[in-house]
């Protein structure tokens, strides 16, 4: 006969054995970074992160400064600066840049930053390739830059740009639209998250991405496409923060 100490005991190991594997997948689903921080096309990027970190003197930026940050799209803006005026900006941008190794390096990037706001744009996680993160792991790793982000920025709002349709990428656009609409739904539930939708604006009436706005490759903006963009984030811009000078 057991004991009421056993019986205890042996309950307890028991809703042990089903707590700490819950835990620990919670624990996993909240730190997405463990997954990515030592993949070896995550680490390639430290030379690049660390010439972003060093690529301007902090400060001569303005404590009231836009940081625009992200994929190419952001590092060939070359009259951004010009653009979003009479917005002061700052331009942190590399080619290739994936969320996955933004949400590692987020801590480097923007800590010694000022700014009272942040605008997203990085659109290399799925690409069509066999590395492509899902929708989830996008979302997921979008809500780590933010998280991170506002440890240095406190509450300060974040836009993100919606991932532009075009016909590089027109195969795997079902999944970018799916990343983007669940992105659109986080910003919707959070505090100070802006969605920055611009997929009506380089859509053809055929729903096909209008190949004019992109050089060559026809993966990135042309003048006429950075003239686009400039308009319809300006925009929001204004509407979320003229009230907040």
């Amino acid at each position: 006969m057991l004991s009421v100490g056993n019986i205890i005991r042996k309950k307890t190991s028991k809703i042990t054995g089903y707590i700490l594997p819950v835990f620990f997948l919670l624990l996993l689903s909240c730190s997405p970074l463990k997954l990515y921080q030592d993949l070896p096309e995550v680490k390639a990027w430290e030379p690049e992160i660390e010439k972003l970190i060093t690529s301007g003197n902090t400060e001569q930026y303005s404590r009231d400064a836009v940081i625009f940050a992200g994929s190419s799209s952001i590092r060939l803006w070359k009259t951004l600066a010009e653009d979003m005026k009479p917005y002061n900006v700052i331009q942190r941008g590399y080619g290739g840049a994936k969320l996955s190794d933004f949400a590692v390096y987020a801590e480097e990037i923007f800590t010694p930053l000022p700014g009272r706001a942040l605008v997203l744009f990085i659109a290399n996680d799925i690409t069509g390739s066999d590395k492509d993160k899902s929708p989830e792991e996008v979302n997921k790793l979008f809500l780590n830059v933010v998280k991170t982000f506002r440890k240095s920025h406190p509450g300060a709002p974040v836009f993100w740009i919606q991932v532009t349709p075009t016909s590089s990428r027109w195969k795997v656009w079902p999944e970018i639209r799916e990343a983007n609409e669940l992105i659109r739904q986080t910003c919707e539930r959070g505090n100070n998250l802006y969605f920055i939708r611009t997929d009506y604006a380089f859509l053809n009436e055929q729903g096909l991405p209008k190949d004019e706005l992109f050089v060559a490759d026809k993966l990135h903006l042309n003048t006429d496409g950075y003239r686009l963009w400039t308009g319809i984030i300006k925009n929001e811009l204004d509407k979320a923060l003229i009230n907040k000078r």
